[in-house]
C-alpha cells in the first residue's frame, strides 16, 4: 500500500496539490480536503466514537462516528464509504450531505493544527446494524441519544470539529431529519 495522501486546497477550495498525510499534520497544517460523517440508525441513535488512544493526532477525543481524508480524484461517496469500512466495519449505508460548506482550524493541547475544508455527511443504517471498529482509529464506539450528543458538545473531552459542527447541526433538529443540503456548495476538488 502507497503513502496516502491528502489534497491541498487553495482559498477557493480548489485542489493546488497533494502531500502525504502523516507528515502534514503539525504546528502549521496546511488547508486541506476532509470530511465527518455522523452514522445514524432509523430510530435516530447517533454512533459515537472516542479515537483511538494511539493516533498522533487528537487522541482519546469523542467525536463524531468517522472522519478522513479523500484521495487524490477520490469523490466525497467514495471516501466515506471507506472509511466507514475501514473504522467501523459497516459495509454500506445511505449517504445525505448535510453541510457541505463546513471549514473549520483547531489547535491541538500538543500544537498540532487541523485545517480543513470538511463536508459533514450522514450515514444511515438500520437499528441493530453491527459496528466492528478498528482499534487502530476508534477506542471505544456507542450509539447515543441525539440529546447525549448535544450534552457531549459543551464538554472539554469532545473534539474541536465536534463542538463546532454540532453548533451548525443542532439548529437543523433532530439527525434523521437533517434536511439534504445537496451537493452544489461541495468544494469543486469532490464530486458526489
Amino acid at each position: 500500500m502507497g503513502v496516502e495522501e491528502i489534497v491541498l486546497l487553495n482559498a477557493e477550495d480548489e485542489a493546488v496539490g497533494t502531500a502525504p498525510k502523516a507528515e502534514s499534520h503539525h504546528e502549521s497544517t496546511p488547508y486541506h480536503l476532509a470530511f465527518s460523517c455522523y452514522v445514524v440508525d432509523t430510530e435516530g441513535r447517533v454512533l459515537i466514537t472516542r479515537r483511538a488512544l494511539g493516533k498522533r493526532t487528537f487522541p482519546g477525543v469523542w467525536t463524531g462516528s468517522c472522519c478522513g481524508h479523500p484521495g487524490p480524484g477520490e469523490g466525497l461517496r467514495e471516501a466515506v464509504l471507506r472509511r466507514l469500512r475501514d473504522e467501523l466495519g459497516l459495509p454500506d449505508a445511505a449517504l445525505t450531505s448535510v453541510l457541505p460548506g463546513f471549514r473549520y482550524r483547531a489547535v491541538a493541547d500538543d500544537g498540532t493544527v487541523e485545517h480543513e475544508r470538511c463536508p459533514v455527511v450522514r450515514a444511515t443504517v438500520a437499528p441493530g446494524t453491527p459496528v466492528q471498529p478498528n482499534p487502530e482509529e476508534v477506542e471505544h464506539a456507542e450509539w447515543w441519544s441525539w440529546d447525549r450528543c448535544l450534552d457531549l458538545a459543551g464538554r472539554p473531552e469532545s473534539s474541536l470539529w465536534y463542538r463546532l459542527q454540532l453548533a451548525e447541526l443542532a439548529p437543523l433538529g433532530a439527525p434523521r431529519d437533517w434536511p439534504d443540503a445537496g451537493t452544489a456548495a461541495l468544494p469543486p476538488a469532490l464530486r458526489w
